[in-house]
Order: C-alpha cells, then sequence, then structure tokens
C-alpha cells in the first residue's frame, strides 16, 4: 500500500516539477512515511527525480541559454562542480543535524517558492548581475541543490533574469541546469548506503510519467492555482516536521 501510494505522489510531483516546481515537497514527506529518515529520505529522492529532471530539460533544451557573458557550457561546468560539492557535504553531515536542518531547509524554500511565485515581477529583467555575479550565484544555488534542492528552481530563475535573461528562457535553462547539477550528486549518492533502491525506482517511474504528462500540460494549467497548491504543502510540511522536532 504505501510503494502504491509513493508511486501517485510521484506522479504528481513529476507533473509539479516540470509545471512549476516543488516535486521534494511531496516525495520528501512520502518517502520518510516508508520508514526512512530525513536524510535517506532526501538521498533517495534526490536520486529517484533524476531520471524526470533530464526528460523535462531535455523537452526544453532548444530554449536554454548562456546569461550575461556566461555560457550554456560554462553554466554547465559550475552546476556540475557545485552539485558535487553539495553531495559532499550532505553524506558528511551527521543525521541527527540534518534531521533539525530539514525543517528550516524547508521552509527556506517554502519562503524562496513564495518570493519566486507571487512577489517576483514576471516579464524580462534587466541585467544586474555581472557574469561573475551571475558564477558566483549559479555556484552557491548548485552547491545547495547537491545538499537539499528544495527550491532551487525559483533561485535560479531568479538569478538568471537578473543576469538579463527573460523569465521564458531562464525557466528553460534552470530545467536543463537541475538535471546537470543533480547529475553530480547521483553519481555519489548512488555508492551511499542510504539510498533506498526499491523506493527510488518506484519514485522515479512514477515522476517520470508525471514529468512526461506535466510538460505536455504546461499551456493548459491554471499555473497560479497550482503555486498556491505548492506553497501550501510546503508550508504544512514546515509546521509538521518543526513540530516533529524533539
Amino acid at each position: 500500500m504505501a510503494f502504491i501510494l509513493l508511486f501517485a505522489v510521484a506522479i504528481w510531483a513529476g507533473a509539479q516539477n516540470a509545471l512549476a516546481g516543488g516535486g521534494s515537497f511531496l516525495t520528501l514527506p512520502t518517502l520518510m512515511l516508508t520508514g526512512m529518515d530525513a536524510l535517506s529520505a532526501n538521498i533517495t529522492s534526490c536520486v529517484a527525480l533524476f531520471p524526470a529532471q533530464l526528460a523535462t530539460g531535455w523537452t526544453g533544451r532548444k530554449l536554454a541559454r548562456g546569461a550575461n557573458g556566461l555560457s550554456l557550457r560554462m553554466l554547465f561546468a559550475i552546476s556540475i562542480v557545485g552539485g558535487a560539492i553539495g553531495a559532499v557535504v550532505l553524506l558528511a553531515t551527521p543525521r541527527g543535524l540534518f534531521a533539525h536542518l530539514v525543517p528550516w531547509l524547508v521552509l527556506f524554500a517554502t519562503a524562496m517558492f513564495a518570493w519566486g511565485g507571487f512577489f517576483r515581477k514576471p516579464g524580462e529583467t534587466p541585467a544586474h548581475l555581472s557574469a561573475p555575479g551571475a558564477a558566483l550565484a549559479q555556484f552557491l544555488i548548485s552547491i545547495y541543490g547537491g545538499y537539499f534542492g528544495g527550491g532551487i528552481g525559483f533561485l535560479m530563475v531568479a538569478a538568471l533574469t537578473m543576469a538579463g535573461q527573460s523569465v521564458r528562457v531562464a525557466s528553460a535553462t534552470k530545467n536543463v541546469l537541475a538535471g546537470v547539477m543533480n547529475a553530480s550528486a547521483v553519481v555519489i549518492f548512488v555508492f551511499s548506503p542510504d539510498l533506498h533502491w526499491r523506493q527510488a525506482l518506484v519514485t522515479a517511474a512514477g515522476a517520470t510519467i508525471g514529468g512526461i504528462a506535466g510538460a505536455r500540460l504546461i499551456n493548459y494549467v491554471d499555473e497560479r492555482i497550482l503555486r498556491i497548491f505548492i506553497i501550501v504543502i510546503g508550508a504544512a510540511l514546515t509546521v509538521g516536521l518543526f513540530l516533529r522536532e524533539p
């Protein structure tokens, strides 16, 4: 029964990631319901969502661009290195410490999601980040992505638009870069004993199906309603995680 629930949630999470992001808000607590601690659930969720991220990024790859003098290839390299660093830091983090950090990480990700979805002005944004500033921002976001990952989509869209990209191009670019930064993390995580393969495979299958469906529905779904739903989930998860704190 738990695996059926996990598969259904993963389908929704994959579609949600393709449409607006925030799928890990669903997979993380659902994986914890199967008996994992927060660290194992985070590692398993990262690996499980990776195939769907690749599919989503591949679908929109033609729109992806470099930003403010930084080539897409350079952003690739920065994302790979940052994601690997974040993954190594996660594996070096004591299990108990990470469990205490998770509520704050989810709170931060939810706040970033709310800001990106409702308070950041839409449309094109003038360049405010220089090439070195954009490179540093992407590097720090990639480290965070390899470590936790929640909210990286909106963090990247914010940084890329500040570096001169339109929102549409930034959205496509962040989909590609999300898969790239998680690739390095996944390569590290597949050797971790905290990766639960059965749950990862079930989640990956569901998320890939949902991601493909979400990519096809992107022009038909009211994204504002979906964003509100994601924020409500993030807020509820934050409260629940803080209440579980000893």
